[in-house]
């Protein structure tokens, strides 16, 4: 779906390139769920985001109230352009209790079948939608709380090796197409420093790879990747999983 407006893009040169990708043989129920949720927005739009927007700032506010739990809000903004909020992305940050997201993340699946939509080593993500209503906020509220009082009883969080902006910011040395479609191999991790890296190695959260092929691998991030996947980190794309080795130029 294309969300077309003003005079910036020509309409029937989008077509055009859009029939380059599309396929001859659409997915009618696909179609018909687009075209149903769209006729949703247009009749009952403003009052179902609405409901939306009110029960996720309650929600906030009660989670607020729980001990040593901080929901992220302001804190956010003038960041980096940052201007306003998805408010329905409810941001908790759970480091003051002692404990890491990921902690918070497990003992919530396994205990109360809740999953989130993000963790890290100190937050979790509750993403909100106009599908929930007071029965799953309060399932998540409650889940939280319950979670809290457990959480005395959780062992120290592994540590996660943060680097600095300017150490996380690698240099590209070669063509990112040259480094990954060259000669390659695999070396140990703690012998990868100053090598030239032939993959993608991407944390998650928050998504946005720490290294791409081509770049000079140095020791910070190296370290935080591998203590961050110790803590629960999860790293979607190497070639080994585990970061016992990095697949790096020959």
């Amino acid at each position: 779906m294309f969300h077309l407006q003003g005079d910036l893009v020509d309409e029937n040169r989008l077509s055009a390139c859009a029939d380059l990708l599309m396929t001859t043989s659409p997915n009618v129920l696909v179609y018909s769920a687009i075209d149903g949720w769209r006729r949703q927005m247009v009749e009952h739009g403003h009052e179902l985001m609405g409901a939306a927007l009110d029960l996720a700032n309650e929600t906030r506010r009660e989670i607020e109230e729980i001990d040593d739990i901080e929901v992220l809000d302001e804190e956010l903004l003038g960041k980096q352009a940052s201007h306003d909020l998805d408010r329905l992305q409810v941001l908790i940050d759970v480091s003051a209790t002692g404990t890491s997201g990921y902690q918070a993340a497990d003992w919530l699946r396994e205990y109360c079948q809740l999953d989130l939509g993000m963790t890290d080593h100190r937050r979790v993500l509750a993403t909100m939608s106009l599908a929930d209503g007071p029965d799953t906020a309060g399932r998540l509220i409650e889940a939280l709380k319950l979670w809290r009082k457990a959480a005395h009883d959780f062992a120290a969080p592994p540590r996660v090796d943060l680097p600095t902006p300017e150490e996380l910011e690698l240099e590209t040395v070669m063509a990112p197409r040259d480094a990954f479609f060259g000669t390659v191999e695999d070396v140990p991790v703690e012998h990868a420093a100053g090598r030239i890296s032939a993959e993608q190695i991407t944390p998650y959260p928050p998504g946005i790879p720490a290294v791409v092929p081509g770049e000079r691998l140095n020791e910070a991030v190296l370290d935080y990747l591998r203590t961050g996947l110790e803590a629960g980190m999860n790293l979607p794309d190497p070639a080994d999983p585990a970061l016992d080795t990095v697949r790096v130029v020959a």
